[in-house]
């Protein structure tokens, strides 16, 4: 495929061609010719090792042994890892690499919320969020540059669609996060079935304990590399994340949804954000093409879902536009005619320059919440995180867009002094 090759981006009601770079689907594309295994599979691995000359037997013990190093212990260094002879170690780091999100920017908030703003390898920018608590820590990742979606009330919204990203990016948003918390096992590791001394296993800072595919862009229009990514965040050799420690949110593609069930089996969060026709057109455009009604049976249908696994649906409270008493009830009657089991997420509105609209008064979003928990649906108000660094939910949108290219070499000099 060459570089002029046109994608077309799934969207509203008339897709907008964008250009796609010249790669192969699932490798990141990388400068100096290597090929990245960041994002891929034992059995990919398996299969390029091959192609690079090793015999079929060597390449699947290889790719057991770099699949160990790339995911359960964070190893970028060939020469790190003590199982691969010397002598191959040269051989596999002239053909291959193990890269990671270039980080442009980090930002940390006044709450200790951490912003990263990363590149890719063809100079594309994206977001990711981590938000420590009391007993886990969340990150939001994104799965595009952009988003094709324009919910009206989501600053990302106001971008248009670049790309999407590769397994490698996506999985590599966790990576970096572990990088960032310390949370590799550490020592040597000659043997791969070596049993590990617990003491060696420890984190600086708050522990990765899940992950929301809320950052930029719609998961399910890059089903694929993200189906492909959060398989590997979830391979007990890998990364090792529960399914129920993931949630994936999509703001209603319906073709999609049983799929997600099916092939990737994670938490579903819906981006729900109102309960008519009207409004909800205007506010989330996609529901032009897949209504309300059609969006609610595929929740019912999603494969797994139970009251021990109830599905998030989130509702931005926007002032005089979706907050009234009777919003709340018709939401509640909606859940129940399809027997769903629920959990409301009710985001108070996050601001941003440009934006049409406001938050709801505290008064009325608890008064909202005190509706739908009176019916027996669990409707919690979140606390905005990051807000100051603009990482809050419906907030992300590269900071390229928002700081000169000085202005980012300034912060980057002055981290750098800060440290020494």
């Amino acid at each position: 495929m060459t570089s002029s090759t046109l994608m077309a981006i799934p969207g509203l009601i008339d897709p907008v061609p964008t250009p796609r770079p010249a790669v192969t689907s699932d490798i990141t594309p990388r400068s100096d010719g290597r090929i990245d295994l960041l994002g891929l599979p034992r059995p990919r691995i398996a299969e390029l090792l091959a192609e690079a000359g090793l015999d079929a037997k060597a390449a699947k013990l290889r790719a057991k042994q770099l699949f160990h190093w790339l995911y359960h212990r964070g190893v970028i260094d060939f020469d790190a890892m003590t199982d691969i002879a010397k002598t191959m170690r040269p051989w596999l780091a002239e053909r291959f690499a193990i890269g990671r999100p270039e980080i442009v920017l980090a930002q940390v908030s006044e709450d200790a919320t951490r912003k990263w703003l990363l590149r890719t390898g063809d100079d594309h920018e994206y977001e990711m969020v981590f938000i420590p608590d009391a007993d886990r820590g969340t990150l939001c990742v994104s799965s595009q540059v952009g988003c094709t979606l324009n919910c009206r009330f989501c600053h990302t919204g106001t971008m248009r669609l670049v790309r999407n990203l590769t397994p490698g990016e996506i999985v590599g948003q966790v990576m970096l996060a572990r990088d960032a918390l310390g949370e590799w096992p550490k020592g040597v590791m000659a043997d791969l079935d070596e049993e590990e001394d617990e003491g060696s296993y420890s984190a600086d800072g708050r522990l990765l304990t899940n992950i929301v595919m809320m950052g930029m862009g719609e998961p399910l229009y890059n089903f694929d590399n993200v189906r492909d990514a959060l398989k590997l965040v979830m391979d007990g050799d890998g990364l090792a994340l529960s399914k129920r420690r993931i949630t994936l949110s999509t703001s209603g593609v319906v073709p999609m949804m049983a799929r997600c069930g099916e092939e990737i089996g994670v938490n579903l969060a819906v981006s729900l954000h109102a309960v008519s026709k009207e409004v909800r057109d205007e506010i989330v455009p996609i529901n032009r093409k897949f209504g309300l009604e059609e969006l609610l049976q595929a929740c019912a249908d999603y494969p797994g879902a139970s009251n021990a696994r109830r599905i998030t649906f989130e509702y931005v409270m926007l002032k005089d536009k979706n907050d009234s008493d009777e919003d709340a009830r018709t939401l509640v009657r909606l859940l129940k005619q399809y027997r769903l089991p629920a959990k409301v997420n009710l985001i108070p509105f996050n601001p941003w320059p440009g934006a049409t609209y406001e938050c709801s008064t505290p008064e009325r979003i608890r008064a909202f919440s005190e509706i739908v928990f009176a019916s027996g649906i669990s409707a919690p108000i979140r606390t905005p995180r990051g807000r100051d660094i603009d990482a809050a939910c419906g907030q992300l949108k590269t900071a390229a867009q928002k700081m000169s290219r000085a202005e980012l070499d300034r912060l980057a000099e002055e981290k750098q002094m800060a440290l020494g």
